[in-house]
């Protein structure tokens, strides 16, 4: 029996998650005891659970793991795909943003408090923001600030006002800064009319010198300056602000590169069919129960994969069309759609302490099935990445792939090499056929109707 802790939970003192088996659990430290009582028995956890805002566990009796102080240990639901805020889009962001306030607006209700705001506390379930870390709740004492404010600012507000002011490019400050986009630099980026929003101003503009003065206290004083007591309806304030801060704020998902890219593409209308009827039938024959959808576009071919019930991970490079997939799926109350950016080429690595805190993308794959569909020029011939190279990068992310190869003669491709040399003579479909078959075995190519592009199923090699 082996146990491993999970993610950045080796940092709380109140206990960690760790995986036994292949089974998550959580571990409670007696040190927690009080506030994990609390809120239970306050009525939190089951209000919270009840309105899909908490992950629900159960307690569990098992052999400890032998670190800490155990008092509980805890099975909560899983999660089938854990993402994290710099492969989330506008709208997915902002949402889990909206979440975490309404968790303290109920919590201070019932006599508590969120001590950690963090935007890595929300996970995407059954297609809705739902906070996973149980042990981020304490009792909340009267005159008491939010101690998590600043972190939710750095977190949530700061990189939703960049995307908003600036550019949706600086979602990706949050890989940079996982601990949060520092609110000095925030300050820095943001433009002048931005100010003119009181909330933005009071939270972001005042709480970074605040911040920077307070540093300078502490650094010429021991003694820290002490905070004033907040009344809880200045609490309650305090939390409406950022509440309307983040509605306030907005992007939208136009003008980008690939946005559009269904428009005017190689397909006749009974080509599209084809292609559509061709990928459901090979869903139906591998019945994947997690599939990823590599270069999703705004999410046409993963609803076939998600309408049948399958989970299913949308992954694509921009941003406006994975928030237009975001907004569908929501608008569509699609509870197996998770829209996320990713670019392949320079997928999400590992990252924070050790390597060992945030997983690159291969290692959370639990994908059965990748879908690769109007993609392969684009690495092969955008990006100079070898067949050989992509087929083994595919077959580390599952056992089965279904894949659209689209040749030289085709109209995108054409469109790809008119600027540049063209360097690639073993891009050829007998050259994908003999790249791929390395890895994989081909059991069906399929001839899309009025075009030249092939779909093919393939089942990894053992």
């Amino acid at each position: 029996m082996t146990d491993g802790t999970l993610g950045a939970s080796f940092r709380d003192p109140s206990g960690f998650v760790f995986e036994r088996d292949g089974i998550i659990y959580r571990q409670v430290n007696r040190s927690y005891a009080a506030d994990y009582d609390r809120l239970m028995s306050s009525g939190l956890y089951a209000a919270l659970v009840e309105r899909g805002l908490l992950i629900a566990h159960e307690e569990v009796s098992i052999e400890p793991t032998g670190r800490g102080d155990p008092y509980r240990i805890l099975q909560p639901d899983l999660v089938p795909f854990i993402s994290y805020p710099y492969e989330w889009c506008f709208g997915e962001l902002k949402d889990a943003a909206l979440a975490t306030l309404e968790i303290q607006r109920i919590a201070l209700d019932f006599g508590m408090t969120l001590k950690d705001a963090s935007a890595y506390n929300i996970q995407f379930l059954q297609g809705r923001p739902v906070f996973i870390d149980t042990l981020s709740f304490e009792a909340y004492e009267e005159g008491t600030p939010w101690v998590a404010w600043r972190q939710f600012c750095q977190h949530f507000l700061a990189p939703l006002a960049l995307i908003s002011y600036r550019d949706v490019g600086l979602g990706q400050l949050s890989r940079l800064y996982i601990d949060g986009v520092p609110l000095a630099l925030a300050r820095s980026l943001l433009p002048a009319r931005a100010w003119l929003r009181i909330q933005l101003f009071l939270h972001i503009w005042v709480q970074a010198g605040s911040q920077r003065r307070f540093e300078g206290a502490a650094s010429e004083d021991a003694t820290a300056p002490k905070q004033r007591p907040v009344s809880r309806k200045n609490l309650d304030n305090l939390v409406a602000g950022l509440k309307n801060a983040c509605e306030s704020l907005d992007w939208k998902p136009e003008g980008t590169e690939w946005a559009d890219y269904y428009e005017g593409d190689s397909y006749t209308d009974e080509g599209d069919e084809d292609k559509a009827a061709v990928v459901a039938s090979h869903l139906d024959r591998i019945r994947p129960a997690e599939v990823w959808d590599l270069g999703a576009n705004t999410g046409r071919f993963s609803r076939i994969a998600s309408e049948r019930g399958i989970h299913t991970v949308s992954f694509d490079v921009d941003p406006a069309c994975v928030e237009r997939n975001y907004r569908a799926a929501r608008s569509s109350k699609d509870a197996r759609l998770l829209p996320l950016i990713l670019d392949l080429v320079n997928p999400s690595p590992a990252l924070g302490w050790a390597h060992e805190e945030r997983n690159s993308l291969a290692e959370r794959s639990s994908a059965d099935l990748v879908m690769a569909l109007a993609l392969i020029h684009h690495i092969a011939i955008s990006n100079n990445v070898p067949l050989a190279r992509i087929a083994s990068y595919f077959a580390r992310l599952a056992p089965h792939l279904i894949i659209e190869f689209v040749p030289k003669s085709d109209p995108k491709v054409k469109i790809l090499l008119a600027t540049r040399e063209d360097v690639f003579p073993g891009y050829t479909q007998a050259g994908f056929e003999e790249a791929f078959s390395s890895v994989f075995e081909i059991v069906d190519a399929h001839p899309v109707k009025g075009s030249e592009r092939t779909i093919y199923l393939m089942r990894r090699r053992d």
